[in-house]
């Protein structure tokens, strides 16, 4: 009894030691110096317990003994408690189709004195005061911004020009032999084609009405046109953003990295569909400037992710820190079907730490609202998160930036990740050590020229 004591005590000292070390050791591979610090210090703390094994009389032991596993069974208790009230599905949230035209990057677009500026404001007059207002801020990768890099906004005009150039190659001739293959074979080579060109994961989505927008905004085409779109099936992807670049934002190098990864997708999309119409079938890619289909409603409904607090689709392993690329087709595919993952949808509704963090408000930080068709979602103020876009001359990147979801895909987060989708009960105290290892309002890393800093 007497060795047990101390040897059980000993064990419960070296695992907390070496669980908090470790987490150490990988914050500092990620540049996390605060929760460096924090996990170092905790560490230490863990060997009290040692001290008091090897070095207090056996009384003292055992009520040490007892007071810690007292304090694990109430954690454990805690854990597996469920939720408090039932966390209702996102449903299926609007069957109202978008105009592109009325997106904040189309209207970004418009040039005073134009037709397509005339014409939109007498159909949207009450627009016209609130994009002048954006108008006159000194606008994205403006060199009166912000945030203004010189050596990141012309990286980033690079990829955004490199995009632009590939808008126009989104869909081409079909080959007139067609390979048959059942739909399960093709769902299989389309997810294989995706991932081998560089795609994280991939889902498959029938096309429904509402993904598609119902006029065009950007992109091929004439602006204002009904969009037709009868393609069946929709191959959604990510690609990731790095994790080092975002956490500079909203500085320069976050609107370098998204640019980055619009190239990634666009391209990845451009391949699997330039390869689906040389097999026989029609295939569109949707990517930066030319989309026709809503692409995170689209990778929602392939099973990628949900929509959480911020807007964005919130993936399983990287949360926000993502970009999408989508290819519709008439191949025969297999679809996935929506998680409907209520873990992301009660996280988000206690955490707010996107909505704490907006440098302008725009992400709201109550309950989700009911919105056309059934569904319940957060709306963000989308004029306002852009107007910022405008002064800052960065795309922002804050909420991805701070989101608990976003941290690396690693063994480390994962298992956060895995305690947050099993235990209800978890949710709240994870979310606190997250504040507690990272800060409720984490800072952006400072920013320093992009030539002296690498991602390793």
């Amino acid at each position: 009894m007497f060795d047990l004591t101390r040897l059980v005590l000993t064990a419960i000292a070296t695992i907390g030691f070496l669980f908090f070390s470790g987490f150490a050791v990988v914050s500092l591979r990620e540049h996390e110096r605060r929760a460096a610090t924090v996990a170092a210090a905790l560490g230490l703390a863990s060997l009290a317990p040692l001290l008091v094994a090897v070095l207090a009389p056996l009384p003292v032991v055992f009520i040490t003994l007892v007071g810690l596993c007292s304090i694990g069974a109430l954690i454990l208790f805690w854990i597996m408690l469920p939720l408090p009230r039932k966390i209702p599905s996102a449903g299926g949230d609007t069957t109202r189709k978008v105009d592109e035209r009325d997106v904040m990057f189309s209207r970004g677009r418009l040039e005073p004195g134009s037709d397509e500026f005339k014409a939109y404001y007498e159909m949207r007059p009450e627009n016209l005061a609130s994009d002048d207002r954006t108008r006159d801020l000194a606008g994205l990768m403006s060199d009166d911004a912000e945030f203004a890099d010189p050596i990141a906004f012309e990286a980033a005009r690079a990829s955004f020009k490199v995009s632009e150039a590939l808008r126009y190659e989104v869909n081409g001739p079909v080959a007139d032999t067609k390979i048959e293959r059942p739909a399960a074979e093709w769902t299989s080579i389309v997810k294989g084609l995706s991932t081998y060109f560089g795609a994280v994961s991939v889902g498959i989505a029938e096309v429904k009405p509402e993904h598609i927008y119902s006029n065009i905004g950007r992109g091929s085409g004439t602006w204002g046109d009904e969009i037709q779109l009868d393609h069946k099936w929709a191959i959604a992807f990510t690609v990731e953003m790095d994790h080092f670049t975002v956490s500079h934002a909203p500085h320069a190098p976050i609107v370098m990295e998204s640019a980055q990864q619009y190239v990634t997708s666009a391209v990845i999309a451009l391949q699997v569909a330039t390869a689906l119409r040389a097999l026989g079938y029609p295939a569109r890619a949707h990517i930066d400037g030319n989309y026709r289909v809503i692409a995170p409603l689209v990778a929602r409904d392939a099973g990628l992710g949900e929509l959480g607090r911020m807007g964005l689709l919130m993936t399983p392993k990287l949360g926000p820190r993502v970009r999408l690329g989508i290819v519709t087709t008439d191949v025969p595919l297999v679809p996935d079907g929506r998680r409907d993952d209520r873990s992301v949808l009660h996280f988000c509704q206690i955490c707010k730490k996107c909505a704490d963090c907006c440098p302008v408000g725009s992400i709201p930080s109550g309950d989700r609202e009911p919105v056309e068709g059934g569904g319940q979602r957060w709306k963000i103020d989308d004029e306002n998160c852009y107007r910022y876009w405008a002064v800052a001359g960065t795309d922002c990147g804050t909420c991805m930036r701070v989101c608990p979801y976003s941290h690396p895909d690693n063994v480390a987060h994962n298992l956060v990740r895995w305690a947050i989708r099993t235990f209800p009960g978890a949710r709240k105290p994870l979310l606190l050590m997250d504040d507690l290892f990272y800060g409720r309002k984490p800072p952006a890393r400072k920013h320093e020229s992009v030539g002296t800093w690498t991602k390793d």
